[in-house]
């Protein structure tokens, strides 16, 4: 992937992180890597505060995203919006991206090589926003920031610090909120491993010692419907 300009060309003034979440969002509104682009309305790059302290990172657009252009705004982002609020919180001050910036057809699992092909602009996000946080909804985004095959069934809940986009961060996985759509539930679970996320804001990064997943958490019931969410 090319890189991201650092100076901006008006008298050699460095770009703003704002100004280099735009350039990259430009290039991700014209990328042709993989074919989702020939089916896409729109390309969905992210929406937030650019000096996010806690980002969440999805699996993909939906329909209601491919046509808005926004992350998580249907029935699973109107559930997000009210778990944000049980902990004081809002988008505007969280980071929201998918480590898919095009919708699959059907909303179908992503392929490997529809991870592979986006995958960069994700890790290029985080890089720039630097957030101390990076709450990973769902299967899809935990096993690829992750880099294991754990699923999120038996991780949800665990931190673990890692390094991402050149930085420690604490990576936090959780259900994706329409587990809750599809089993009602998962909607306490969530509400559970959401209300750590303010104390994980006030923790320092240091790799933790032995269990990389140190806070062991009663297992969820199987979720009735996959989706590739969990």
């Amino acid at each position: 992937m090319a890189p991201v300009a650092a100076a901006s060309a008006v008298e050699g003034k460095p770009l703003t992180r704002t100004e280099r979440l735009a350039a990259l969002e430009a290039e991700v509104s014209s990328c042709t890597r993989c074919p989702l682009h020939a089916t896409r309305t729109q390309a969905v790059f992210g929406a937030g505060h650019p000096d996010a302290d806690l980002m969440f990172v999805g699996e993909a657009p939906g329909f209601h995203e491919d046509q808005q252009g926004v992350p998580f705004v249907g029935q699973a982002g109107k559930l997000l919006d009210k778990l944000l609020a049980g902990i004081a919180l809002t988008r505007d001050d969280v980071y929201i991206a998918n480590v898919l910036k095009s919708r699959p057809p059907g909303n179908r699992d992503p392929l490997l090589n529809e991870i592979q092909a986006c995958e960069g602009y994700l890790f290029r996000q985080i890089e720039l926003i630097e957030p101390k946080v990076v709450a990973t909804l769902g299967n899809f985004a935990t096993k690829l920031l992750s880099g294991k095959p754990l699923g999120i069934t038996r991780v949800h809940g665990r931190e673990q610090s890692t390094t991402l986009g050149g930085r420690s961060v604490l990576l936090y996985p959780i259900y994706h909120p329409a587990a809750a759509l599809y089993t009602p539930a998962m909607l306490r679970v969530l509400e559970e491993d959401f209300g750590r996320i303010p104390t994980l804001l006030g923790e320092p990064l240091e790799p933790p010692p032995g269990n990389p997943f140190p806070h062991p958490v009663a297992a969820a019931p199987e979720p009735a419907v996959q989706l590739g969410l969990f």
